[in-house]
């Protein structure tokens, strides 16, 4: 079987340290998604693609003929902001959306952008942040996804959600300040709020800067320091998404 061409498309770039040892989204989630196929190689399960669509949104992105599937990574900006690039990627996945072969996979700023496509409503939450390592509980269908599980452990680092849920889609997981963690619409489309590509590296220098700019608190960081180290079912989410992608 050929490899599946999955497009990712990076909508930020890395904290420094993290960008300089992965060399941007596309090599954090190469990292995460060969550890999800090991031990065989990653080239046997996926074509990878990379795609900046915040520098190069006229040009960035690929021809939906010639993708399997494309995931949209996190990112520092609001997915309900219009600048340009957010607008343009909100319409390119809309297409992909009601293309009849390609599926999708949002991730935190991706599963907000993705849900805005669908109609939802995005914003900032009263509800304040998620960081760090945090459970989350799984709704039925989250069950059924993820192979019985009662819970997820998944690295969080957001303070914006998706209010409500998008047409023809079922939740996956919510926590008591983020009811929509992630949904699914079969064969189209998966998403989750949190970060299955996060390391503890990652966002150990995430919590860092943020406190030091201000936007974390003293608590909120030193909280999200404290279960920095947890164990976390990043792979887990990965071994999910391929699943997904690959069910005929």
């Amino acid at each position: 079987m050929a490899p599946l061409r999955l497009a990712i498309l990076e909508a930020d770039t890395p904290v420094p340290a993290a960008n300089a040892r992965y060399n941007g989204y596309f090599g954090v989630f190469s990292h995460l998604l060969a550890r999800a196929v090991a031990p065989a190689p990653l080239e046997s399960a996926l074509a990878l693609t990379g795609h900046d669509v915040v520098h190069n949104p006229t040009s960035a992105y690929p021809s939906l003929d010639d993708v399997d599937a494309i995931l949209i990574t996190g990112s520092k900006h609001n997915a309900f902001d219009d600048d340009d690039w957010i607008t343009t990627l909100v319409e390119f996945v809309r297409k992909a959306l009601l293309h009849d072969r390609v599926r999708v996979v949002g991730v935190c700023f991706g599963h907000q952008i993705v849900a805005r496509a669908l109609g939802a409503l995005v914003a900032r939450s009263d509800a304040g942040w998620e960081v760090s390592v945090t459970e989350t509980r799984l709704t039925e269908k989250g069950r059924e996804v993820f192979g019985g599980r009662e819970t997820l452990q998944i690295q969080q680092m957001h303070r914006d959600q998706v209010f409500g849920v998008p047409a023809g889609a079922e939740v996956l997981a919510s926590t008591e300040k983020c009811p929509n963690h992630g949904f699914i619409i079969p064969k189209r489309v998966i998403t989750v709020q949190g970060h299955p590509e996060f390391t503890e590296d990652i966002m150990g220098e995430i919590l860092e800067l943020r406190h030091e700019s201000g936007l974390l608190t003293d608590d909120v960081y030193q909280s999200g320091v404290a279960r920095n180290g947890d164990h976390h079912d990043g792979i887990l989410m990965a071994q999910v998404f391929l699943k997904f992608l690959q069910e005929p």
